[in-house]
């Protein structure tokens, strides 16, 4: 059983996964199913509880997972060779919002609580910047009012709510809406999002904060999962290339966003252990 969290609204998350379904069954000698959770915490309760043996993740719920013992990573996925990525804040041109320090009293829209790219990182970028967040993202923040949803959906609500000024979310939402002269140069050298669709995608989005890289998103499995099983299934992860992930039924844009897996462990997401610790996030709450 393959657990799925939808990062866009928009897309058929099962569709996107079907062609490393296929992969799996085709090198492992299994039959893959899969579930659509509600949300990231969701995810970890499948595999803690068995009715998932892999999952697509947050690194906080790698993070998680490995300090209960509950879950081990398979492996790091990776976009166009970038193991790495980038979580932005936005606001549209004629918002009046010009920093961060602006957003006090403002209404911000995030992705799901536990995303890193569209919750986590955005929150730390505000506290740096002088906002109070309060308990956020388990609780209120302060100096400005967060609403919590999806990364599409909170690029949206920015779009067409006048109430909402900004967004926080991961760059492969919201990156094409920017023009490329207002990203730093350490987004254009690193980010695969700098793939000459940068401010190609109308509305025109103003960039307002780029974080610093973030160490992409695990495939996770449960620790107490058949050792051979889990060795298998590990060796056809890290093996798999572009074009096993391509569905040919889907367009352009609705296609699986990594294109292989690396090798990795909790270790590796400790960039986001420090925000956890800067926004007194205590995981397991």
């Amino acid at each position: 059983m393959f657990a799925l969290t939808p990062a866009e609204s928009d897309v058929d998350v099962e569709a996107q996964y079907q062609p490393l379904f296929n992969y799996i069954e085709s090198e492992v000698g299994v039959t893959v199913e899969s579930t659509v959770a509600a949300d990231y915490a969701a995810v970890l309760q499948a595999l803690d509880s068995g009715q998932a043996d892999i999952a697509d993740a947050a690194p906080a719920i790698a993070i998680q997972g490995g300090n209960e013992g509950i879950t081990e990573v398979i492996g790091i996925r990776i976009a166009y060779g970038a193991s790495r990525y980038f979580s932005l804040i936005t606001t549209t041109p004629d918002s009046g919002i010009e920093e961060l320090a602006d957003l006090e009293g403002e209404t911000v829209a995030f992705a799901d609580r536990l995303s890193t790219s569209g919750s986590l990182f955005p929150l730390s970028m505000l506290s740096r910047a002088g906002l109070d967040t309060g308990g956020a993202p388990d609780g209120d923040p302060v100096d400005f009012e967060a609403q919590f949803s999806d990364h599409a959906t909170a690029r949206e609500t920015l779009v067409n709510r006048d109430d909402v000024v900004a967004a926080g979310t991961g760059a492969f939402s919201t990156a094409p809406h920017v023009p490329e002269d207002q990203f730093p140069e350490q987004f254009l050298e690193m980010s695969a999002e700098n793939d000459g669709d940068l401010g190609t995608e109308s509305p025109e989005l103003q960039l307002l904060s780029c974080s610093d890289p973030i160490p992409r998103a695990p495939i996770l499995g449960r620790t107490d999962m058949d050792q051979g099983l889990y060795d298998e299934i590990e060796e056809a992860l890290l093996n798999v290339t572009e074009e096993d992930l391509i569905n040919e039924d889907l367009e352009d844009d609705q296609q699986l966003w990594f294109t292989g897996v690396d090798q990795g462990s909790v270790d590796d997401y400790a960039p986001v252990q420090e925000v956890l610790d800067e926004l007194g996030v205590t995981l397991g709450q």
